[in-house]
């Protein structure tokens, strides 16, 4: 009898751990679901609707972090839970809707099978890019990744689309120029180019004024022609990694070079 009030907190201990919490995962649930509509819609060869699916999926995967980090709601399984919708969203759906619009002619034009092949390629690489990161947490620095993320990766992918579409330019046009870019964007993935995260942006920590501004004309900016403008955005980011480490080696080439000579 002693022993019962004992065994009853030790059940109901039990039975809250067993639990998950509810705001952070119906995002993710939700951002999972709209890279899944985005691979139905491509499938219905309403690639543009396919594009802003995936892109809904990436406002919401950036919120679901931030609100589990805000709410004290960080747990193993939210974490493991929107590993694997990322793997849908960025890694998956990407792959499907390029293939859809433009890799599935690659055969028609000469290349044979290098249509899928490229599109597994990026899967793959989103897939190994997810498992580095998975390790990794805890040990780099959180201000950087490395290699570029799979949702950037998966904003160039379907904005390609988007923009092909918005100008009316269809998918077989541009089967070499798809190949180039999906393989590209996941070779990047898995480099070890270093990129800025931006996730000290928002934090506690206060920010100039001039900052509301900057953001202010990029909305403003951006809203001028969506499509065209993000996707330049996306690829100048993806650019900055080769471009930071190429930079960073000249400078590296140059003091080499100067210290010999002083030697000399």
């Amino acid at each position: 009898m002693d022993n019962q009030p004992a065994d009853t907190n030790n059940l109901k201990i039990a039975k809250r751990g067993k639990g998950i919490y509810l705001l952070p995962n119906l995002l993710t649930t939700a951002g999972l679901f709209a890279g899944f509509f985005g691979m139905v819609a491509a499938l219905r060869g309403d690639f543009s609707a396919a594009a802003v699916a995936v892109l809904v999926a990436m406002l919401l995967d950036g919120f679901d972090g931030r609100i589990a980090r805000m709410t004290n709601t960080t747990s193993a399984f939210g974490a493991e839970y929107d590993s694997m919708a990322d793997m849908v969203s960025f890694g998956v759906a990407p792959a499907l809707i390029v293939y859809q619009w433009s890799l599935s002619t690659m055969s028609q034009a000469g290349f044979g099978q290098l249509g899928w092949v490229a599109a597994f390629l990026y899967v793959a690489c989103a897939a190994l890019r997810l498992a580095r990161f998975n390790v990794q947490v805890g040990i780099a620095d959180k201000r950087f990744f490395q290699g570029l993320a799979s949702p950037s990766a998966a904003a160039i992918m379907i904005l390609m689309v988007w923009v092909a579409e918005d100008v009316g330019i269809a998918g077989i046009d541009l089967h070499i120029p798809a190949v180039l870019v999906t393989m590209a964007s996941g070779l990047l993935m898995v480099s070890n180019f270093a990129y800025y995260s931006f996730k000290d942006i928002g934090t506690n920590r206060r920010v100039p004024f001039v900052a509301i501004i900057v953001l202010v004309f990029v909305f403003v900016f951006t809203s001028l022609d969506p499509p065209k403008i993000l996707l330049l955005g996306f690829t100048l980011y993806a650019s900055s990694g080769p471009l930071w480490a190429s930079w960073r080696w000249l400078r590296k080439r140059r003091r080499q070079q100067g210290n010999s000579a002083g030697s000399a």
